[in-house]
C-alpha cells in the first residue's frame, strides 16, 4: 500500500499529513508567498522529514495518491508530479479530521484559519459515513488578528503578537458586566466581557492591546459556536486551524466550557486537523 498526502492549503500556510495504510508518517506547515509554492514546497519537505523514514528521502514513486483541500486547491488543476490528485470537498474534510483526532462520532467543528468555518458534523458508525454540513461562519479569525496588529502594533508576525500578548492584562481594554452593574447579575458573571475595546484607558499598553484583539477574536468565535447550538443537542465543539494552537485560545475556550456546559475541545495536532480529513477511508 503506499503512501497518501493530504494538504490543506490555506490563505497563508499550507499544512500536509501522510498515512501509510492506517498510520500516520508525518505532519508539517509551511508558509510561502503564494499558494502553488506553498504547496509544492510543501510536498518536497515532507518526503524529506518523513517521520517513517527519517534517514531516508522519500521518491515520489512511493506516493500513491494526494488529496487536496483548502481555499488553495482551486488554483490546482493538474495531476502533482504525475501522481493521481483528488480534490476533497472542504468541510468534508473539516469534518472527518476533528473526528479522527478526537474519537467523536458527532460534533460541531469550528475551523479558525484566516477567517472562521461551523461544520457540524455527524457520523454513522455502522456505515462509517460522514456527512458535515456547514452551518456558516465569520471572517473573524486569523486575517482579523494580522491586520489589526498591523495597524494598531505595527506587528504582523503572529508568533510576535502572541508573545506580546502573554504579558497584557484585560483590565484596560474590556468593558466588564462587573464594570457597568458594579456586582453580579443574574446568570452574567461580573468577569463577563460587555464590550470588548470597550474601556481604553490612556494607560493601556500595547501587550494589553495584543491580548484585546486575540481576546476579541476568540470570544467572537465561541460566541458563534454557541449560538449555532443553541437549538441544538450536540454538547461537543471541536476547534481547529491555525488559531487553536495559540495559547491564549485555550484560556477563553475552557472559560466558555465552564460558562456554557458545552464541552470545548482542542485536539492535539488541531492545526492539521482538515488536512488529515482531506485523506478518505480513515475512520
Amino acid at each position: 500500500m503506499g503512501i497518501k498526502l493530504g494538504i490543506d492549503i490555506g490563505g497563508s500556510t499550507t499544512k500536509i499529513v501522510g498515512t501509510d495504510g492506517d498510520k500516520c508518517i508525518g505532519m508539517l506547515q509551511v508558509k510561502a508567498a503564494d499558494q502553488i509554492t506553498s504547496l509544492y514546497g510543501a510536498i518536497g519537505k515532507f518526503l524529506r522529514s518523513s517521520q517513517l523514514h527519517p534517514n531516508k528521502i522519500l521518491g515520489m514513486d512511493e506516493v500513491e495518491s494526494i488529496y487536496l483541500t483548502g481555499v488553495g486547491a482551486s488554483f490546482v488543476d493538474e495531476q502533482i508530479y504525475g501522481i493521481k490528485t483528488h480534490k476533497a470537498n472542504e468541510f468534508d474534510a473539516i469534518g472527518r479530521g476533528a473526528l479522527m483526532f478526537t474519537g467523536l462520532s458527532k460534533a460541531l467543528v469550528v475551523s479558525m484559519g484566516t477567517g472562521t468555518a461551523l461544520v457540524k458534523v455527524v457520523e454513522e458508525k455502522a456505515e462509517h459515513i460522514v456527512t458535515a454540513e456547514h452551518l456558516g461562519g465569520t471572517g473573524i479569525g486569523g486575517g482579523t488578528i494580522v491586520g489589526l496588529s498591523s495597524q494598531l502594533l505595527g506587528k504582523s508576525d503572529v508568533d510576535a503578537v502572541i508573545a506580546l500578548a502573554e504579558k497584557g492584562s484585560l483590565k484596560k481594554v474590556d468593558l466588564t458586566v462587573g464594570d457597568i452593574f458594579g456586582k453580579e447579575v443574574k446568570s452574567l458573571p461580573s468577569h463577563l466581557t460587555a464590550a470588548n475595546f470597550g474601556k481604553i484607558e490612556s494607560t493601556v499598553s500595547e501587550p494589553d492591546i495584543a491580548l484585546g484583539i486575540l481576546n476579541m477574536v476568540f470570544e467572537t468565535v465561541g460566541m458563534m459556536a454557541v449560538l449555532a447550538l443553541k437549538n441544538d443537542n450536540l454538547s461537543d465543539v471541536v476547534i481547529t486551524g491555525n488559531l487553536a494552537t495559540f495559547p491564549q485560545a485555550k484560556i477563553v475556550f475552557d472559560k466558555f466550557s465552564e460558562l456554557t456546559g458545552l464541552n470545548f475541545i482542542i485536539p492535539e495536532n488541531a492545526l492539521f486537523a482538515t488536512a488529515m480529513g482531506a485523506i478518505p477511508n480513515h475512520r
